[in-house]
């Protein structure tokens, strides 16, 4: 019986995401993210992993919360500032964070270093999870049909690209 997954491989040879999925004009400061999806590649249904390379100046993610997903994130390189509801947070190498389902703490992560920084995310696969971000109008809600669309805070969905 063979296998439908690798059991092994090196994490660089999975092919890189670059850039994101949210509507314009929210796309500029993350455009040059790039990851790897880790968890997809081993089959991973319950988590993802994701590993992810932010190049100086690139923010992870607009700064956002989860309603049903845990978020956990550890550096492997690079230095990165942690902007929370609490301010902002210098991680290096071998540090951690984690963000309870729940918990309306408005997160991401910016390179502000002159190096690439690499971090490790891992996260929930709960399709009933919603994510709001509370600097701009824009919430990431349940379709209906077990997917996800981008609206306004009003309810609007914004245009696909």
């Amino acid at each position: 019986m063979s296998k439908a997954h690798p059991v092994a491989l090196p994490a660089v040879e999975v092919q890189a995401r670059l850039g994101t999925s949210y509507p314009q004009p929210f796309r500029h400061d993350v455009g040059k993210r790039s990851k790897r999806a880790l968890g997809e590649v081993f089959g991973l249904t319950n988590y993802g992993v994701n590993l992810v390379e932010l190049p100086p100046g690139c923010w992870s993610a607009q700064r956002h919360w989860h309603t049903r997903e845990d978020e956990f994130i550890y550096v492997l390189s690079g230095e990165l500032t942690l902007v929370t509801d609490e301010g902002r947070q210098q991680l290096t190498a071998g540090m951690a964070a984690g963000f309870p389902a729940g918990e309306e703490n408005g997160h991401h992560l910016i390179n502000t270093s002159e190096a690439a920084a690499c971090y490790l995310e891992v996260g929930d696969r709960i399709v009933a999870d919603e994510v709001y971000y509370p600097d701009i109008d824009l919430q990431l809600v349940t379709d209906g049909a077990g997917g996800h669309v981008f609206t306004s805070r009003d309810g609007k969905p914004y245009s696909r690209p």
